[in-house]
């Protein structure tokens, strides 16, 4: 099997290359590379590539998706598209302003209606999110009708050419204007653009090549991924009629929040509550992580608030190796009500130690106003 090239490569641009700039090499590599201009060995399928690569990279959803997961994250993007010889899907128009007319040398090349594009919400949990996970998800879609394999014709006959437009799909009028003959193109009413018509629809779908079905598809969420972002599955959304491509599934997904754990980035904060004797003696308290609970050493002396850090213990980097961190924050909880036993211990620690003084290390109380009210 062929291994694909970068899409970047491809179109000479960077990987931070803009939208603009992506369109201009596309242009000019079109300019040099189309059939009509090219007649070396391999000039199709060069041109082939370049329009798979501008297809993807010109669509910003698409684009995350292929800088994200590479040709696996838009596997099928080219599907979007009609091949080489069959017309060239959205790029019609910029062929026209390139060489003044259609490829086909005046007549224009037809290209089928895509389907829709869907959207799925899926919601996660936060330890899912950690460590990736594959989900089986069930949507409504119109799928290709197996009765006529999406042409819309009865078995036994085939779409005919339109008698109106006599399979351009277009219809022209020449007017006359002080700049000279003008050219008004439009869709042919009877085919609606498409070259053909159905005179026997098929029974099952009655002739739009599509039925409704319930469909069933794997999906896998990565490691480290976002509330709000999306995945985009090429060619996973609804079939086009009699024919035409499908469109794209776009699976939008939510973390659910945790009880316990906060999430800021790749960055977890975890609060624990501890007494003060454990916090003035020292103490090992149990901590609940993304895997499971853990022991983490309280110092002696920790002040409410005070901050444990955890290595590598938060989210995983999405478009990165390794992970963010977890800091575990100590608070101190002082108890609202206290027995008879625990006022006189409280009283006699209090005339032992002597009146409270401020750490010298730390954040001042500017500081921390500001970090309260930011």
């Amino acid at each position: 099997m062929a291994v694909k090239r970068d899409y970047y490569e491809i179109l000479g641009v960077d990987r931070d290359a803009s939208e603009e700039d992506i369109k201009r090499a596309f242009r000019r590599a079109a300019q040099k590379h189309h059939p009509d201009v090219d007649t070396s060995t391999g000039a199709e399928e060069r041109f082939k590539e370049l329009n798979e690569a501008y297809r993807v990279l010109s669509d910003r959803q698409r684009r995350a998706a292929y800088d994200m997961f590479g040709h696996a994250g838009v596997d099928g993007a080219s599907a979007g598209g009609e091949p080489f010889g069959g017309g060239f899907g959205p790029f019609g128009d910029i062929f026209d302003a390139f060489f003044g007319g259609s490829p086909a040398g005046g007549r224009r090349r037809q290209r089928a209606v895509a389907g829709a594009d869907l959207r799925y919400d899926l919601t996660i949990t936060l330890a899912e999110a950690v460590s990736g996970v594959s989900r089986e998800i069930h949507f409504p879609a119109l799928v290709q009708c197996g009765t006529c394999n999406g042409n819309g014709a009865e078995p036994g006959s085939e779409p005919e050419r339109c008698p109106e437009c006599n399979g351009t799909g277009e219809r022209r009028r020449v007017s006359q204007t002080i700049l000279g003959q003008m050219v008004n193109i439009t869709a042919c009413p009877r085919c609606n653009g498409e070259g053909r018509i159905v005179s026997t629809p098929c029974h099952t779908c009655k002739g739009d090549g599509r039925i409704r079905e319930e469909r069933r598809l794997e999906v896998s969420i990565p490691p480290g991924i976002e509330s709000g972002q999306r995945i985009a599955l090429e060619g996973q959304g609804e079939a086009g009629p009699r024919g035409g491509p499908n469109g794209d599934l776009y699976v939008l997904v939510t973390v659910r929040e945790d009880a316990d754990l906060v999430r800021r980035g790749t960055e977890l904060y975890v609060e624990v509550p501890v007494t003060f004797a454990q916090a003035a003696l020292g103490a090992s308290v149990s901590v609940r992580t993304v895997e499971g609970s853990e022991e983490v050493a309280i110092p002696a002396g920790t002040q409410s608030g005070h901050e444990i850090r955890l290595r590598g213990r938060g989210m995983p980097r999405l478009r990165g190796s390794g992970r963010g961190d977890l800091h575990v924050i100590a608070t101190v909880v002082v108890p609202a009500k206290l027995s008879k036993r625990e006022r006189e211990l409280l009283r006699e620690l209090g005339e032992v130690s002597g009146p409270a003084v401020l750490p010298k290390s730390g954040p001042s109380l500017g500081d921390r106003l500001r970090d309260l009210f930011s």
